[in-house]
Protein backbone atom coordinates (compact mmCIF):
# COMPACT_ATOMS: atom_id res chain seq x y z
CA UNK A 1 0.00 0.00 0.00
CA UNK A 2 1.84 3.13 -0.96
CA UNK A 3 1.57 6.03 1.92
CA UNK A 4 -0.46 8.86 0.77
CA UNK A 5 0.72 12.60 -0.45
CA UNK A 6 0.47 13.81 3.45
CA UNK A 7 2.51 10.74 4.48
CA UNK A 8 5.06 11.08 1.80
CA UNK A 9 5.33 15.17 2.36
CA UNK A 10 5.97 13.91 6.12
CA UNK A 11 8.95 11.69 5.19
CA UNK A 12 10.36 14.23 3.15
CA UNK A 13 9.91 17.03 5.48
CA UNK A 14 12.03 14.87 7.98
CA UNK A 15 14.68 14.26 5.67
CA UNK A 16 15.41 18.03 5.07
CA UNK A 17 15.70 18.62 8.98
CA UNK A 18 17.82 15.87 9.21
CA UNK A 19 19.88 17.34 6.69
CA UNK A 20 19.63 21.02 8.60
CA UNK A 21 20.88 19.22 12.02
CA UNK A 22 23.86 17.49 9.88
CA UNK A 23 24.82 20.74 8.62
CA UNK A 24 24.39 22.43 11.95
CA UNK A 25 26.69 20.01 13.61
CA UNK A 26 29.22 20.41 11.90
CA UNK A 27 29.10 24.50 11.92
CA UNK A 28 29.04 24.37 15.75
CA UNK A 29 32.31 22.32 15.74
CA UNK A 30 33.73 24.91 13.94
CA UNK A 31 32.00 27.58 16.33
CA UNK A 32 33.64 25.72 19.07
CA UNK A 33 37.45 25.48 17.93
CA UNK A 34 36.97 29.49 16.77
CA UNK A 35 35.21 30.82 19.91
CA UNK A 36 38.15 30.52 22.28
CA UNK A 37 39.57 33.40 20.12
CA UNK A 38 36.63 35.39 18.62
CA UNK A 39 33.58 36.96 20.50
CA UNK A 40 30.54 34.60 20.08
CA UNK A 41 28.65 37.83 18.54
CA UNK A 42 31.37 38.67 15.95
CA UNK A 43 31.12 34.73 15.00
CA UNK A 44 27.22 35.46 14.59
CA UNK A 45 27.76 38.74 12.64
CA UNK A 46 30.41 37.06 10.20
CA UNK A 47 28.14 33.95 9.39
CA UNK A 48 25.21 36.11 8.73
CA UNK A 49 27.62 38.11 6.11
CA UNK A 50 28.89 35.63 4.82
CA UNK A 51 25.04 34.28 4.00
CA UNK A 52 24.23 37.56 2.92
CA UNK A 53 26.97 37.21 0.12
CA UNK A 54 25.89 34.04 -0.74
CA UNK A 55 22.12 34.37 -1.13
CA UNK A 56 22.96 37.70 -3.78
CA UNK A 57 22.47 35.73 -6.77
CA UNK A 58 19.34 34.18 -5.34
CA UNK A 59 17.94 37.62 -4.37
CA UNK A 60 18.66 39.22 -8.18
CA UNK A 61 16.91 36.12 -9.51
CA UNK A 62 13.95 36.22 -6.90
CA UNK A 63 13.83 40.09 -6.54
CA UNK A 64 9.96 40.31 -7.74
CA UNK A 65 8.95 38.05 -5.05
CA UNK A 66 10.85 39.84 -2.23
CA UNK A 67 9.44 43.16 -3.63
CA UNK A 68 6.08 42.27 -3.80
CA UNK A 69 5.98 39.72 -0.83
CA UNK A 70 2.46 39.99 0.88
CA UNK A 71 3.83 39.09 4.25
CA UNK A 72 5.97 41.92 5.43
CA UNK A 73 5.15 42.14 8.82
CA UNK A 74 4.85 38.87 9.28
CA UNK A 75 8.44 38.47 8.25
CA UNK A 76 9.05 41.31 10.69
CA UNK A 77 7.86 39.57 13.47
CA UNK A 78 9.68 36.47 12.78
CA UNK A 79 12.98 37.86 12.78
CA UNK A 80 12.40 39.95 15.73
CA UNK A 81 11.14 36.64 17.83
CA UNK A 82 15.17 34.98 16.16
CA UNK A 83 16.19 37.87 17.66
CA UNK A 84 14.74 37.56 20.81
CA UNK A 85 15.65 34.20 21.19
CA UNK A 86 19.50 34.69 20.49
CA UNK A 87 19.46 37.68 23.09
CA UNK A 88 18.33 35.19 25.51
CA UNK A 89 20.23 32.49 24.71
CA UNK A 90 23.48 34.72 25.10
CA UNK A 91 22.20 36.13 28.42
CA UNK A 92 21.32 32.67 29.63
CA UNK A 93 24.61 30.95 28.91
CA UNK A 94 26.55 33.74 30.49
CA UNK A 95 24.10 33.39 33.68
CA UNK A 96 24.18 29.35 33.81
CA UNK A 97 25.93 26.05 33.31
CA UNK A 98 25.72 25.29 30.07
CA UNK A 99 24.19 21.70 30.52
CA UNK A 100 21.02 23.49 32.05
CA UNK A 101 20.30 25.87 29.27
CA UNK A 102 20.69 23.08 26.50
CA UNK A 103 18.25 21.09 28.68
CA UNK A 104 16.29 24.15 28.99
CA UNK A 105 16.63 24.75 25.30
CA UNK A 106 14.97 21.00 24.74
CA UNK A 107 11.59 21.79 26.08
CA UNK A 108 11.23 23.51 22.53
CA UNK A 109 8.95 21.38 20.91
CA UNK A 110 6.36 20.98 23.94
CA UNK A 111 6.37 24.49 22.94
CA UNK A 112 6.37 24.65 19.15
CA UNK A 113 3.79 21.82 19.32
CA UNK A 114 1.66 24.09 21.66
CA UNK A 115 1.81 27.28 19.80
CA UNK A 116 0.78 25.29 16.35
CA UNK A 117 -2.17 24.71 17.94
CA UNK A 118 -3.01 28.32 19.39
CA UNK A 119 -1.72 30.20 16.35
CA UNK A 120 -2.26 27.88 12.90
CA UNK A 121 -5.13 25.35 14.09
CA UNK A 122 -3.17 22.35 13.83
CA UNK A 123 -4.68 18.87 15.30
CA UNK A 124 -1.96 16.96 17.57
CA UNK A 125 -2.61 13.38 18.86
CA UNK A 126 -2.47 12.10 22.22
CA UNK A 127 0.15 9.88 20.61
CA UNK A 128 2.57 12.63 19.37
CA UNK A 129 1.99 14.85 22.29
CA UNK A 130 3.34 11.75 24.85
CA UNK A 131 5.60 11.06 22.65
CA UNK A 132 6.87 14.57 22.84
CA UNK A 133 6.82 14.65 26.75
CA UNK A 134 8.81 11.34 26.74
CA UNK A 135 11.55 12.48 24.89
CA UNK A 136 12.07 15.28 27.21
CA UNK A 137 12.63 13.01 29.79
CA UNK A 138 15.20 11.60 27.99
CA UNK A 139 16.63 14.95 27.54
CA UNK A 140 16.75 15.33 31.55
CA UNK A 141 18.14 12.20 31.92
CA UNK A 142 21.06 12.94 30.20
CA UNK A 143 21.53 16.51 31.42
CA UNK A 144 20.22 16.32 34.97
CA UNK A 145 20.15 19.49 35.64
CA UNK A 146 18.96 19.25 39.27
CA UNK A 147 17.54 22.34 41.46
CA UNK A 148 18.13 25.58 39.92
CA UNK A 149 17.03 28.93 41.83
CA UNK A 150 14.99 31.66 40.17
CA UNK A 151 16.89 34.37 38.75
CA UNK A 152 17.11 36.65 35.32
CA UNK A 153 19.28 33.83 33.48
CA UNK A 154 16.75 30.92 34.27
CA UNK A 155 13.95 33.77 32.36
CA UNK A 156 15.92 34.57 29.68
CA UNK A 157 16.47 30.84 29.01
CA UNK A 158 12.94 30.39 28.92
CA UNK A 159 12.41 33.36 27.01
CA UNK A 160 14.84 32.34 24.63
CA UNK A 161 12.24 29.10 24.35
CA UNK A 162 9.51 31.10 23.86
CA UNK A 163 10.32 33.50 21.03
CA UNK A 164 12.36 30.62 18.84
CA UNK A 165 9.31 28.16 18.96
CA UNK A 166 7.55 31.48 17.72
CA UNK A 167 9.61 31.99 15.06
CA UNK A 168 9.92 28.39 14.48
CA UNK A 169 5.78 28.09 13.65
CA UNK A 170 5.88 31.87 12.06
CA UNK A 171 8.11 29.58 9.68
CA UNK A 172 5.40 26.91 9.03
CA UNK A 173 2.61 29.86 8.81
CA UNK A 174 5.37 31.21 6.08
CA UNK A 175 4.87 27.86 4.17
CA UNK A 176 3.63 29.06 0.70
CA UNK A 177 6.51 31.81 0.74
CA UNK A 178 9.41 32.04 -1.49
CA UNK A 179 12.40 30.32 0.61
CA UNK A 180 14.50 32.83 -0.72
CA UNK A 181 12.75 35.38 0.72
CA UNK A 182 12.50 34.03 3.99
CA UNK A 183 15.91 33.44 3.54
CA UNK A 184 16.56 36.68 2.36
CA UNK A 185 14.45 38.56 5.05
CA UNK A 186 16.20 36.06 8.15
CA UNK A 187 19.97 36.72 7.06
CA UNK A 188 19.60 40.39 5.94
CA UNK A 189 18.00 41.33 9.18
CA UNK A 190 20.44 39.26 11.49
CA UNK A 191 23.40 41.02 9.66
CA UNK A 192 21.45 44.48 10.94
CA UNK A 193 21.00 43.65 14.46
CA UNK A 194 24.73 42.34 14.95
CA UNK A 195 26.44 44.37 13.84
CA UNK A 196 26.64 47.42 16.40
CA UNK A 197 27.41 44.59 19.16
CA UNK A 198 30.04 43.04 17.29
CA UNK A 199 31.83 46.11 15.94
CA UNK A 200 32.07 47.04 19.56
CA UNK A 201 33.69 43.75 20.74
CA UNK A 202 35.42 43.37 17.28
CA UNK A 203 38.88 41.14 17.69
CA UNK A 204 41.01 41.08 14.32
CA UNK A 205 40.98 37.79 12.07
CA UNK A 206 44.04 36.37 11.76
CA UNK A 207 44.67 34.60 8.19
CA UNK A 208 44.63 31.34 8.77
CA UNK A 209 40.96 31.87 10.23
CA UNK A 210 39.14 32.93 7.75
CA UNK A 211 38.55 29.75 6.40
CA UNK A 212 36.80 28.41 8.67
CA UNK A 213 35.25 31.04 9.92
CA UNK A 214 33.75 31.54 5.89
CA UNK A 215 32.74 28.08 6.36
CA UNK A 216 30.96 28.52 9.71
CA UNK A 217 28.73 30.54 7.24
CA UNK A 218 28.15 28.69 4.14
CA UNK A 219 27.28 25.92 6.61
CA UNK A 220 25.01 27.93 8.59
CA UNK A 221 23.20 29.17 5.02
CA UNK A 222 22.99 25.49 3.87
CA UNK A 223 21.30 24.64 7.17
CA UNK A 224 19.09 27.12 7.21
CA UNK A 225 17.56 26.39 3.56
CA UNK A 226 17.20 23.02 4.92
CA UNK A 227 15.48 24.06 8.10
CA UNK A 228 12.95 26.16 6.03
CA UNK A 229 12.01 23.64 3.53
CA UNK A 230 11.44 21.15 6.12
CA UNK A 231 8.66 23.21 7.87
CA UNK A 232 7.38 24.46 4.83
CA UNK A 233 7.09 20.45 3.83
CA UNK A 234 6.09 18.89 7.30
CA UNK A 235 3.92 20.29 9.71
CA UNK A 236 5.45 21.96 12.50
CA UNK A 237 3.71 19.16 14.97
CA UNK A 238 5.51 16.44 13.16
CA UNK A 239 8.67 18.09 12.78
CA UNK A 240 8.85 18.82 16.83
CA UNK A 241 9.58 15.49 18.36
CA UNK A 242 12.57 15.03 15.78
CA UNK A 243 13.99 18.48 17.23
CA UNK A 244 15.14 16.13 20.33
CA UNK A 245 17.64 14.15 18.00
CA UNK A 246 19.75 17.25 17.49
CA UNK A 247 20.99 16.19 20.71
CA UNK A 248 22.48 12.89 19.51
CA UNK A 249 23.87 14.54 16.58
CA UNK A 250 25.49 17.46 19.06
CA UNK A 251 26.83 14.29 21.80
CA UNK A 252 28.16 12.44 18.51
CA UNK A 253 30.19 15.28 17.62
CA UNK A 254 32.00 16.42 20.47
CA UNK A 255 33.13 12.50 20.86
CA UNK A 256 34.44 12.49 17.65
CA UNK A 257 35.90 15.74 17.28
CA UNK A 258 36.73 16.91 20.89
CA UNK A 259 37.02 13.53 22.50
CA UNK A 260 34.05 14.55 25.02
CA UNK A 261 33.17 11.29 26.46
CA UNK A 262 29.38 10.67 27.03
CA UNK A 263 28.18 9.79 30.62
CA UNK A 264 26.22 6.91 31.21
CA UNK A 265 23.09 9.23 31.93
CA UNK A 266 23.73 10.51 28.20
CA UNK A 267 23.63 7.30 26.93
CA UNK A 268 20.73 6.28 28.37
CA UNK A 269 18.85 9.86 27.55
CA UNK A 270 19.68 8.79 24.03
CA UNK A 271 18.35 5.72 24.07
CA UNK A 272 14.74 6.99 26.18
CA UNK A 273 14.70 9.82 23.03
CA UNK A 274 14.97 7.36 19.95
CA UNK A 275 12.80 4.97 21.68
CA UNK A 276 10.11 7.60 21.94
CA UNK A 277 10.73 8.88 18.49
CA UNK A 278 9.69 5.36 17.45
CA UNK A 279 6.70 4.25 19.07
CA UNK A 280 5.79 7.80 18.38
CA UNK A 281 6.29 7.35 14.58
CA UNK A 282 4.79 3.39 15.25
CA UNK A 283 1.61 4.42 16.61
CA UNK A 284 1.40 7.42 14.57
CA UNK A 285 1.47 5.38 11.14
CA UNK A 286 -0.94 2.65 12.42
CA UNK A 287 -3.24 5.27 13.25
CA UNK A 288 -2.90 6.79 9.76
Amino acid sequence: MQPSPERRAERIGVIWLLADMTLISAMAALVKMEGAQYPAIQLVFLRSVVGVVIILPLVWRHRREIRHTRHTGRHIFRITCNALALTGNFAALAALPLALVSAIGFTRPLVVMLLAVLLLGERISTIRWLGAALGLAGVLVMVAPGHVPLDPGLAAAFASVLFGSLAVVQTRALKDENTTVLMVFYTVGLSLISAVPAAMTWQPVQPADWAPLLAIGILAQLGQYCFLRAYQTAQANVLAPFGYLSIIFATATGYLLFGEVPRLTTMAGVLVILLSLHITRLLDNRRG
